[in-house]
């Protein structure tokens, strides 16, 4: 493993029958970086996000881990996920539960956290979005960004090392798109580690430190934020950036 990366992807493939969906990506990640992936629908970032998630399994390639590879059957998964944390676009949020409780039931099950402590970390970070007065709601009463706000907070209990989202504002209004953002700016400033899908693209060029650019399953350009945005070398960046400014 190269010197100091959290995670590591050698060679990563993914396809649903003949339909090729990942081909031969190469990335890493080391401590602190925000890592954007953009790229036009269907060209396969969700997938490679869930395939760090173990929620795919890899056709072929390595995910590496501090070295250990995820794609092991040997691999604790439920260790990992909790170590990993994703956000996803539709909150995943458990229905029946209280915003308390989505936020505590994790560090009981899987950190084995006794209670009072669980409690204690999940009000913490629910008081970190901002969604500290609505601990004894259900999901169903909560707006969108609510929600996410909820599921953030969520993964952020579980003290993960590396947190992935997934399009976590794709599913809300407009003007509910601003305050998740913003949380996800203050966690970039205060140093998480993170992978983001997003079609934000004024989010991603100030809050990255790496941008990813896919196409058809494959990375067609990747490099720092300034370089992407301002100097895009491969022709096909530049189509989809100039379709956005446009926009």
């Amino acid at each position: 493993m190269s010197d100091g990366n959290i995670l590591e992807i050698h060679h990563l493939s993914k396809t649903f029958g003949k339909n090729v969906v990942l081909r031969d990506i190469d990335f890493s990640v080391k401590p602190k970086d925000v890592t954007c992936i953009i790229g036009a629908s269907g060209s396969g970032k969700s997938t490679l996000l869930r395939c760090v998630n173990l929620l795919e399994t890899p056709t072929s390639g390595q995910i590496l881990y501090h070295g250990a590879d995820i794609t092991d059957r040997k691999m604790n998964a439920p260790a990992y996920r909790a170590k990993v944390g994703m956000v996803f676009q539709n909150f995943n949020l458990f229905s029946n539960m209280t915003v308390l409780d989505n936020c505590m039931v994790g560090q009981v099950k899987v950190l084995k956290k006794d209670k009072a402590e669980a409690r204690k970390n999940a009000m913490m970070f629910l008081e970190k979005v901002d969604m500290a007065p609505y601990i004894n709601a259900k999901p169903r009463q909560l707006s969108g960004g609510q929600k996410q706000r909820v599921a953030i907070a969520r993964a952020l209990a579980m003290e993960p090392e590396l947190l992935l989202f997934d399009e976590p504002t794709s599913a809300l209004d407009p003007q509910m798109v601003g305050e998740v953002l913003s949380v996800m700016r203050a966690l970039a400033k205060e140093g998480l580690t993170m992978i983001i899908v997003t079609h934000e693209m004024a989010f991603a060029r100030d809050v990255s430190s790496h941008v990813v650019f896919m196409a058809d399953g494959v990375i067609v350009e990747e490099g720092k934020p300034e370089q992407i945005f301002e100097a895009p070398r491969n022709q096909r960046t530049q189509e989809f950036l100039s379709r956005f400014r446009q926009g």
